[in-house]
């Protein structure tokens, strides 16, 4: 007489081993089954340690929140504190958080902050330009941008440099705390 093999335990399951069961773990024999096939393959992490991405990320930033900070600036006829400390912080926070722990990143999104902060002052001045009928912000800023600069220089004060101060050490600080 032969002896029958006795079928797998039951799970419980109605629809286990039907037609939508894994096709993994019904090609190995009972028992022998490979351990975490039915799970997923884990995503991709995501790009970090990119010092070149961190710098792209960090000059995308400054361009963005330098229009930002000369437009607010220029609607409300007056420099805030607090735009050049946000226009340092999303220039470091994007270098950090894109670039990863790099010790180039920090120093160089202060650099690139005070940039920011410095264009953002002559939008600024070319915005209030425009308020006064000189001309449309464009042409202003684009077809004259040395004599934008020129006012800038006359109008520099200490406060003005010390938003540009306040930028870059926000950025140093958002650049470390975006990498963590």
């Amino acid at each position: 007489m032969s002896q029958s093999v006795p079928p797998p335990p039951q799970s419980g399951n109605p629809f286990a081993g039907g037609p939508g069961a894994d096709p993994a773990a019904q090609q190995q024999p009972y028992g022998q089954q490979q351990p975490f096939a039915a799970y997923p393959a884990q995503p991709a992490a995501p790009a970090r340690n990119n010092l070149a991405l961190g710098l792209l990320a960090a000059f995308v930033a400054a361009l963005v929140a330098a229009g930002a900070y000369g437009g607010i600036a220029g609607a409300i006829d007056r420099e805030v504190g607090y735009a050049a400390v946000g226009v340092g912080l999303l220039v470091g926070f994007l270098a950090g958080k894109v670039g990863g722990r790099s010790p180039v990143l920090p120093v160089v999104s202060a650099v690139i902050a005070a940039g920011a902060v410095y264009l953002g002052q002559l939008v600024t001045i070319a915005v209030l330009l425009d308020k006064l009928g000189e001309g449309s912000f464009a042409e202003i800023f684009f077809q004259n941008l040395g004599g934008v600069m020129e006012l800038w220089k006359l109008a520099a004060d200490g406060m003005t440099y010390v938003f540009i101060a306040i930028g870059a050490v926000a950025a140093f600080a958002g650049a470390k705390k975006g990498a963590a």
